[in-house]
């Protein structure tokens, strides 16, 4: 009996000096992840023509079902494409666009790109942050000559900036989708 008020009285000390603490610095907001679920690019040909879209959709996640994959068609060589970036949260009604929230915390984001296999294409950042580092929600695409191969949009969250790229930037991968392109 001794032995529990002992313990009593020690753990209603402990929880008075736990309460009585000098330290009241309040715990930053927890900035929570958004989910995206869609990912759509959208390349537009400079003087004209049909768009190319590309769009990735997984509406669980990562639950057990892939992302469903589409490419509207060929880029034609030679062509200079403005492309943009939507990126949406599909599982709230009306869905969420996280790219606005992406592009208000442009230093906090960076959108990479990249070619693979044989694709003979070239991207460049056309939109940055407030320290002229690159955001890439928006960017030019100038399709070569006549190739295949695949492209890669990959979101990095808090990403050291400047960066050499990719493999150097760190930070977290919110989204990363790959796509199947052709340029004719």
């Amino acid at each position: 009996m001794k032995n529990l008020k002992l313990l009593a009285a020690l753990f209603i000390f402990s929880a008075l000096l736990m309460s009585c603490s000098d330290d009241d610095d309040e715990l930053p907001p927890v900035n929570e992840e958004e989910l995206i679920t869609t990912m759509t690019v959208t390349l537009a040909p400079n003087g004209g023509g049909t768009n190319v879209i590309l769009k990735t959709v997984d509406l669980d996640g990562d639950g057990p079902n892939p992302p469903v994959i589409t490419v509207s068609g060929p880029m034609t060589s030679g062509v200079t494409y403005m492309g943009s970036i939507e990126l949406l949260n599909e599982t709230e009604d009306p869905a969420e666009d996280i790219t606005e929230e992406v592009e208000e915390e442009a230093e906090e984001h960076q959108i990479f790109y990249t070619i693979a296999g044989g694709l003979d294409a070239k991207t460049e950042y056309e939109n940055f942050d407030s320290d002229g580092n690159p955001l890439g929600t928006e960017f030019s695409l100038d399709a070569g000559d006549a190739s295949t191969g695949t492209l890669t949009f990959t979101l990095r969250h808090e990403p050291k900036k400047p960066n050499d790229g990719l493999a150097d930037a760190g930070g977290e991968t919110d989204i990363s989708a790959t796509f199947p392109v052709e340029i004719e």
